[in-house]
């Protein structure tokens, strides 16, 4: 077993500390084995196998992305400027009607190959086509959290046909890719799906034991459409609904009150915050210092490419960071270290991976980034966590390793052919439009 020790490097562990120091690491296979101050101890020097030198550059856990759809990126800049519901039912929807698997496989390609240049190393994402994404994430070297996305507006054979997908789907690749692939039961939206359809859900994640992912709350209009359609908002219609009986993640939760967000935290809902599209699509800002305030475990999503239009976390970690200091007029809401906290820390424990991911520590697998500290907006190394919660960007990132295996190299891919994906992409986008 290969083990790596990298020295003179900076780290951010973002541990409870939030620990910050000049030093080392080490990796055996896919774990961290030890980190540390100062100049590594001569038998980490003498067990390596490998040595790096990590002068000019930052070390942090990698990013985890809490939601998404990878196929997505084949429309990206496709309908820009549109309301919610415009934008899908006339412009989203009915392109992804043709979409085949190959489609799904080339976009969730380009996705990957972008979140791994910016940092990312870990994703949620909901789609259809499904297996296809998971040979993505098994060839990338990616670490995902995948589920089968299921809009119920069909007919009762095409619902039942659609489910018994999520589930053998769960039952082929939930563990596979080395333990880098789990899964979620995941129907799309309370607005979308039928509540007795939602019901054969939550009984199907019961019977799996696995948590649930839904869009919740995203526009006012969705909540005032659920409390004509079933008398209730939708925090309550799914609570109703036994949703929350399993460790459930919602992405969006823009529109709560405060009865909701305290329903929220007494059932360990997590919250997949998406700020950029959010904006984009004007669906409002969610409110979340108070979730946050409540005990809520927030995350960040950057959503689709279709409506953000990338994936660069580092620039969800920015906004978090800014938009509610903008909106509340309190400068001192969601702080630097609390806004990577959400992209690293909160989102892994978000699906369920805390004490596997989202810290460098000793024991943890070994998916880390390194940031190049020779950009311009990095000088005077006055504060890191400051700099890369307010300056950093997903050009920043040299290297990547998910599972102790090194994915970017001086910003290359290792594991994906980028120009044989951004032609396929094209390709792809070609024949949608036609």
């Amino acid at each position: 077993m290969t083990r790596l020790l990298i020295n003179n490097g900076t780290f951010v562990t973002m541990d409870d500390q939030l620990s910050k120091f000049q030093g080392w690491m080490a990796v055996e296979g896919s774990t961290i084995a030890g980190l540390g101050e100062g100049e590594a101890p001569d038998k980490e020097k003498e067990l390596a196998s490998e040595v790096m030198d990590g002068s000019g550059l930052l070390f942090m856990p990698g990013l985890v992305n809490t939601h998404g759809h990878a196929g997505m990126s084949l429309l990206r800049g496709l309908a820009d400027d549109l309301a919610l519901q415009d934008w899908l039912q006339n412009h989203m929807w009915p392109t992804e009607a043709k979409y085949t698997g190959d489609d799904v496989y080339w976009g969730s390609s380009l996705a990957a190959a972008e979140m791994i240049k910016s940092g990312t190393t870990t994703f949620v994402d909901m789609y259809d086509h499904m297996h296809r994404v998971a040979e993505v994430v098994e060839q990338s070297g990616l670490r995902a959290s995948l589920t089968r996305g299921v809009i119920g507006l069909c007919p009762e054979d095409v619902q039942k046909a659609k489910l018994a997908d999520a589930i053998q789907f769960a039952k082929d690749w939930h563990g596979q890719a080395d333990g880098r692939v789990s899964v979620m039961i995941s129907p799309h939206a309370p607005y979308t799906c039928p509540p007795d359809f939602i019901l054969k859900f939550v009984e199907a994640a019961h019977d799996l034991d696995l948590p649930m992912h839904t869009h919740m709350s995203e526009t006012i209009a969705e909540v005032e459409q659920n409390v004509r359609d079933y008398g209730f908002r939708p925090v309550e219609h799914l609570d109703r609904l036994g949703m929350f009986s399993r460790p459930t993640l919602v992405a969006h939760a823009v529109h709560l009150n405060d009865e909701e967000i305290a329903l929220l935290a007494e059932r360990n809902v997590a919250v997949s915050h998406n700020p950029v599209s959010n904006l984009k699509l004007a669906s409002g800002v969610a409110r979340v210092p108070e979730l946050l305030k409540a005990g809520v475990t927030v995350s960040l999503g950057t959503d689709s490419a279709a409506s953000n239009n990338n994936l660069d976390l580092f620039q969800e970690i920015t906004l978090a960071a800014l938009l509610h200091k903008g909106v509340s007029g309190d400068p001192t809401v969601i702080p630097a270290a609390e806004a990577l906290r959400m992209g690293t820390v909160y989102g892994a424990r978000s699906i369920g991976l805390g004490d596997t991911v989202g810290q460098l520590k000793a024991g943890m697998k070994a998916d880390f980034i390194a940031l190049s500290l020779t950009k311009p907006h990095f000088v005077p190394h006055t504060d890191y966590v400051s700099h890369l919660a307010y300056a950093a960007r997903g050009s920043d990132v040299a290297h990547v390793w998910v599972n102790g295996k090194q994915l970017l190299r001086n910003g290359q891919l290792l594991t994906l052919d980028e120009e044989k994906i951004l032609a396929e992409a094209e390709r792809c986008f070609q024949r949608l439009r036609g």
